[in-house]
């Protein structure tokens, strides 16, 4: 007998590991609840579709999947599909699109759970703000931690929420791993959290932050797109 008989059987898919990590530990803390696939990108996710049918497929909005098809093949395996929506998105659109679920990044983990166990039982579950209920300036929390870090340490943070291992990080902000690892501490000093998984998920459920955050990583990627076109440029003179 399969031991995931009688579970909720899950198909977590998004491009961002580390909210895809975090999502997971959030769900095996259910008992009911089993991870069976994990994919990064729209073809490993309908692979995972086709391949565990009766399952819940949640997945990101910003995997800008074709929603037709995706409900078509949902319909088709006998599965069902919660959106992980963008925080500054609506959840009316998708709930309009046949989905069984809309949550927000933003989401708590008993809301997530919550969404799941709902969906499973074959109900719909739409979060209570159909669109984004707080505005900035209402995070006073990730105003205070984004107000308390430094330009450097804004950006690391902004590679870390992107996945990036240390001496990725020391790689493009051009120093060594062990001064990341300095930064780093005083990072976790100034959010309260303990390591680079719980930095991410805090950054991504405090608007201002992660719109720091993001901002912050807008501004490198131009940087070195200047650089880039800098090195080029000379080379050709």
């Amino acid at each position: 007998m399969d031991e995931t008989d009688g579970m909720n059987k899950i198909i977590l898919a998004d491009s961002q590991a580390i909210f895809r990590a975090g999502t997971a530990k959030v769900l095996a803390m259910d008992d009911d609840v089993r991870i069976i696939a994990q994919c990064s990108d729209m073809d490993r996710l309908l692979h995972a579709v086709a391949t565990f049918p009766g399952s819940i497929v949640l997945f990101a909005a910003s995997l800008k999947p074709d929603m037709a098809l995706l409900r078509k093949t949902l319909d088709e395996t006998g599965s069902r599909g919660i959106v992980i929506a963008e925080n500054s998105e609506s959840a009316s659109l998708y709930v309009q699109q046949g989905f069984r679920g809309v949550v927000f990044r933003s989401v708590t983990g008993q809301s997530l759970v919550d969404c799941v166990r709902r969906v499973a039982a074959g109900d719909t579950w739409i979060p209570t703000q159909l669109v984004v209920a707080e505005p900035l300036e209402e995070d006073v929390v990730g105003r205070r931690v984004r107000d308390r870090l430094t330009a450097k340490e804004m950006r690391i943070v902004a590679l870390i929420v992107q996945g990036c291992k240390n001496r990725e990080i020391a790689g493009r902000l051009k120093t060594t791993e062990q001064v990341i690892k300095n930064y780093l501490r005083s990072i976790y000093d100034k959010t309260g959290v303990s390591d680079r998984l719980e930095l991410a998920l805090f950054t991504i459920h405090h608007r201002v932050l992660a719109a720091a955050a993001a901002e912050a990583a807008s501004r490198l990627d131009a940087e070195e797109q200047q650089a880039v076109s800098a090195v080029a440029s000379s080379a050709v003179a």
